[in-house]
């Protein structure tokens, strides 16, 4: 799976969010803008990106996701 594939499934997963996805085919790394995240745990914002390739886990096309997600004003604090 190519980095690209990944950072398209997560975007149209989490429409409007800024993503970037690094990776080596099989094990990525997402950094995650969106201000859906806004009011929500780190367990569940994990739980919204892997929900956007939740398929591709399930069929260990993709086999690990490292994900660091925060909302724009997060962003912009860093």
């Amino acid at each position: 799976m190519e980095t690209d594939v990944v950072k398209a499934l997560i975007e149209q997963g989490l429409p409007g969010a800024g993503v970037e996805v690094t990776g080596d085919g099989r094990h990525f790394e997402a950094t995650v803008i969106s201000d859906q995240f806004e009011g929500k745990s780190l367990l569940q914002r994990h739980r919204m990106v892997n929900a956007t390739v939740e398929k591709q886990i399930s069929s260990d096309e993709l086999h690990a996701l490292s994900i660091k997600a925060y909302t724009q004003q997060q962003a912009e604090e860093k």
